[in-house]
């Protein structure tokens, strides 16, 4: 764990020195997210041919070639003001939207299954449309992850989308478990059918909290 730690912090204490003295944007962020993925892939890869941590680091930097042409992009975007608006302004509206949407689903099934619910009682019927729910959850937390706020950048589209599929795993398992003793009257298919998906949620969940980088804007 130790070493883990020490290597992210050696690639990004290099990958800042590499972009000293450029401009901070949102775009600046993801690229210097994006290149510390790769090196930390291309740094596992050579370990796994024998080489130590050090020499598996200068060889992966080595890999990545001459990375001068992008820096000196990265600058003149950096000075670019209405390139960086423009960015911005369009991913807080995808943004909005689906915050928007994602809290209109949740809400539909929230007041959908109360409907159900004083129509024909507390059932599958009702239950059902819990389902929008989970869509809602979904899209919310993707949403809400991928929009840059005063203090924090947006986070890389990927892993927004993995946090919203853990987040919807974890919903969905819930959902599953109440539909199912419902459906069947039997609790053990029911803890079945929660295990399989709530396990997966967290996994992924887990291993998004263990290896994520710091988004606040200093």
């Amino acid at each position: 764990m130790n070493n883990e730690i020490s290597q992210k912090n050696k690639i990004d204490e290099y990958i800042n020195h590499l972009f000293a003295g450029v401009g901070a944007s949102q775009q600046l962020f993801e690229l210097k997210e994006e290149l510390a993925v790769n090196l930390r892939e291309k740094i596992q890869d050579i370990k796994a041919r024998g080489l130590n941590d050090e020499e598996a680091f200068r060889e992966a930097v080595a890999s990545m070639g001459d990375l001068s042409g992008l820096v000196e992009d990265m600058r003149r975007l950096g000075q670019d003001t209405a390139r960086q608006s423009v960015y911005t302004s369009m991913k807080a509206r995808i943004s909005t939207a689906g915050i928007v949407i994602g809290s209109m689903l949740i809400l539909f099934g929230l007041f959908s299954a109360l409907m159900l619910y004083f129509m024909a009682g507390f059932g599958v019927a009702s239950l059902g449309n819990l389902i929008f729910l989970v869509a809602g959850g979904t899209l919310l937390t993707y949403s809400v992850l991928t929009r840059e706020t005063m203090h924090k950048y947006a986070m890389n589209t990927i892993r927004a989308a993995l946090y919203g599929l853990s987040v919807g795993l974890l919903l969905f398992s819930i959902f599953t478990g109440f539909v199912t003793r419902y459906a069947t009257g039997e609790m053990f298919i029911a803890v079945a059918s929660v295990m399989v998906f709530f396990i997966a949620g967290v996994g992924i969940l887990l291993t998004l909290l263990l290896t994520g980088s710091d988004r606040s804007k200093q």
